[in-house]
């Protein structure tokens, strides 16, 4: 299903949608570890947090009925888009309501929740986004997709702890959900068309097109080796910031300092560094891009560990988490572009979220472990640590991934 719509206004959907979804992820992954340091909790309990992410791990159990089924009036993608950020919305405004402090445990349960509300809606995003974009506009959208996500991660973070620090929870909570609100305008106005009939199928073949749909990625030739790229290749980075929030707090950074670098310096490189990424993989080609931006983003996260052995004034810091953030856009606008390239049509949403599932299954676990390693090492090692997970993706691109001569949207990576 493509439509008529000029990429313009592609792109600004979908910087719409994923700007909404980086908002409450962000506060989780950014946040939330900060003040749960403030708060005297150890290493290894803040990174076991990272595990309330598991519906983003699982949500390829039910993106094979949400390809299936839709809403006719609403639309097949938007009306799943549409109720699940407004009850995100709702959900962090009704933590609000208290006048105290919210417990850690009640803030912890509602993390969980919205991380199932965002997971979801994200399925029906990504579906959606292969359904707009043509083969030549898929760098540039998901240039954008990161860009927009990283935006909301540092609204929701970085932000959002300048906010805490001034105001407390409630308006906190409060500009959250307000966030999310003014991001679903451009969906709530956008018509969706309707599928193609081939698409829309029939009620006898839903159990056929259900394992079809679960089952392709185990009969596909090669999807070991290219889960293994996938679960290289952002592990490393998402090892060494996973420690990043809590070592800027031990280095003695206060949290507008860490909200000032992550919100301002992130925000700024991490968008330069989507938007370029998104739009050199079609000039470098997929292969070289991912090497590239791999390489790059590998020498960035070693930074940290330069930084880590002592001495590093602000300005220096700010400098490194600067060219991290870039680097990290970079690399991951152009794995998601080949992720997306592997999607077949009747299949978009479920293909692209098993895919996804398996970078967020390497991230989680990457993170959960990180505290243990930057309490047992120390964190110039756990850096390193990290810098080395981050270049064996990279010599693992170069003797797995062949990119096929002619790429067209459900031809699978060629993989040796």
């Amino acid at each position: 299903m493509k439509t008529a719509l000029k990429t313009p206004l592609k792109l600004g959907l979908l910087t719409s949608l994923y700007l909404s979804q980086g908002i409450p992820y962000g506060f989780f992954t950014q946040a939330l570890p900060i003040l749960l340091r403030k708060q005297g909790l150890s290493l290894p309990n803040i990174s076991l947090a990272s595990l309330l992410a598991l519906p983003w791990a699982l949500k390829f159990l039910w993106a094979p009925f949400m390809d299936r089924y839709g809403s006719a009036r609403l639309g097949k993608r938007r009306g799943y888009i549409l109720p699940l950020q407004f009850l995100s919305a709702a959900l962090l405004m009704a933590l609000a309501l208290p006048q105290q402090d919210v417990s850690v445990g009640v803030l912890l349960v509602a993390v969980l929740l919205v991380n199932l509300l965002s997971a979801s809606q994200d399925v029906a995003t990504d579906g959606l986004a292969v359904d707009l974009l043509e083969p030549e506009e898929l760098g540039k959208g998901n240039g954008v997709q990161v860009a927009a996500y990283r935006v909301g991660m540092i609204l929701g973070g970085g932000l959002m702890l300048i906010v805490f620090d001034a105001l407390g929870w409630r308006p906190t909570l409060l500009s959250l959900g307000a966030m999310l609100l003014v991001a679903t305008v451009p969906v709530a106005l956008f018509r969706e068309p309707p599928p193609a009939p081939s698409a829309r199928g029939q009620e006898a073949g839903n159990s056929s097109w259900l394992r079809e749909s679960l089952l392709y990625w185990a009969r596909r030739p090669g999807t070991g080796v290219w889960f293994t790229l996938l679960v290289l290749y952002k592990a490393g980075e998402n090892m060494a910031t996973a420690m990043l929030r809590t070592f800027l707090v031990d280095t003695g950074l206060g949290l507008s300092e860490v909200g000032w670098m992550l919100g301002f310096v992130g925000f700024t490189t991490g968008l330069i560094g989507a938007l370029l990424g998104g739009f050199l993989v079609n000039p470098l080609g997929r292969r070289r891009a991912l090497l590239v931006f791999g390489t790059l983003q590998a020498l960035a996260v070693l930074l940290y560990a330069l930084a880590a052995r002592g001495g590093a004034s602000v300005p220096v810091l700010a400098l490194v988490c600067g060219v991290e953030h870039l680097t990290s856009g970079m690399a991951t606008a152009a794995l998601f572009t080949v992720m997306m390239e592997t999607c077949r049509a009747e299949h978009a949403g479920a293909d692209y979220t098993v895919q996804a599932c398996v970078v967020v299954v390497a991230s989680i676990a990457a993170a959960a472990v990180s505290g243990f390693s930057a309490q047992a090492f120390g964190y110039a090692w756990h850096f390193t640590l990290s810098a080395t997970l981050c270049a064996l993706a990279v010599v693992w691109v170069a003797l797995t991934y062949h990119p096929p001569r002619t790429l067209v949207s459900g031809d699978p990576p060629e993989v040796s």
